[in-house]
């Protein structure tokens, strides 16, 4: 079982250094592959892959861990592409990103690096997991190392293309109540607004007043408990009416999962190696 991890901080923050020394202890074969500066917020970006444009990677060193490591100058879901177009080796059979410092719970997960990197795996098949803690002084990446070690083995037991956002407090893993599923909360602690004044944006944050509620990501952790919530990009959304082939028709509606229309699952596209058309149809 080859685990190739990344994270969106950069490979020498704590968080995917303690992540890393886990991981390998528990007995999986660990590449780390990750940004070589703060990539946070890059969402899914992979940044500009060009043939001409050859991308720099340095060679790292993570004490206690003796696997490869490797500090690449793009975003995270671009060190996910490079592990699985084999630039380091075998395809990777999990990607593991983290661990974040902060939480990314509720809308976050459309613009975070971390979860993005783990979209990016399960774009290709793979089973991913995100990995992130809240912020607390002294950061707690033990505890958020061990619960991932701790729901590893069910990841890779369960179906492809799975991604596992997992949000946990900042707190002793002996204070943690357990692990929970959760939904996204729908609002956030904070709200940031943006200013233009001299050619410049400023962005400030307000307090919503936002009360979480028990079963959301954010009340889950606010509880004591690490918050496990499976996500799924790239998804088709389809309604009633307007079928896959059909001409697009006003009578059909919008399809929109907002109207509580069906959500399936994309195929993942990533394409053999000798292309054949057949057998790419077939799924």
């Amino acid at each position: 079982m080859r685990i190739l991890i990344t994270n969106d901080d950069g490979v020498d923050s704590p968080g995917i250094h303690e992540l890393a020394v886990q991981i390998e202890a528990a007995g999986y074969e660990a590449i780390v592959v990750a940004p070589d500066h703060n990539a946070s917020g890059t969402g899914t970006s992979v940044g500009g892959l060009s043939s001409d444009k050859p991308i720099a990677v340095t060679s790292k060193k993570i004490r206690g861990f003796s696997g490869e490591v490797y500090g690449l100058a793009g975003p995270p879901a671009m060190c996910v592409l490079a592990g699985v177009m084999r630039a380091f080796g075998s395809t990777p059979d999990v990607i593991v990103s983290g661990i974040n410092a902060g939480l990314n719970p509720g809308r976050n997960v459309a613009h975070s690096g971390t979860v993005g990197a783990a979209i990016a795996g399960q774009n290709h098949g793979l089973r991913s997991i995100a990995v992130s803690v809240d912020v607390v002084m002294p950061w707690h990446w033990n505890t958020a190392a061990k619960l991932t070690v701790e729901v590893l083995p069910h990841l890779i037991e369960g179906p492809s293309h799975t991604v596992l956002n997992l949000n946990v407090p900042g707190l002793p893993s002996n204070k943690v109540k357990g692990i929970r599923w959760a939904s996204l909360a729908p609002y956030g602690s904070n709200r940031g607004t943006m200013t233009l004044k001299d050619n410049h944006l400023i962005m400030t944050n307000e307090p919503t007043g936002y009360e979480a509620e028990d079963y959301t990501d954010i009340g889950t952790v606010k509880a004591g408990f690490a918050a496990l919530t499976s996500l799924h990009a790239a998804a088709e959304v389809w309604g009633e009416e307007g079928n896959p082939g059909e001409l697009f028709h006003p009578d059909h509606g919008i399809h929109a999962a907002s109207a509580g229309h069906n959500i399936r699952a994309g195929r993942s596209t990533f394409v053999p190696t000798r292309y054949d058309p057949e057998t790419y149809k077939s799924g």
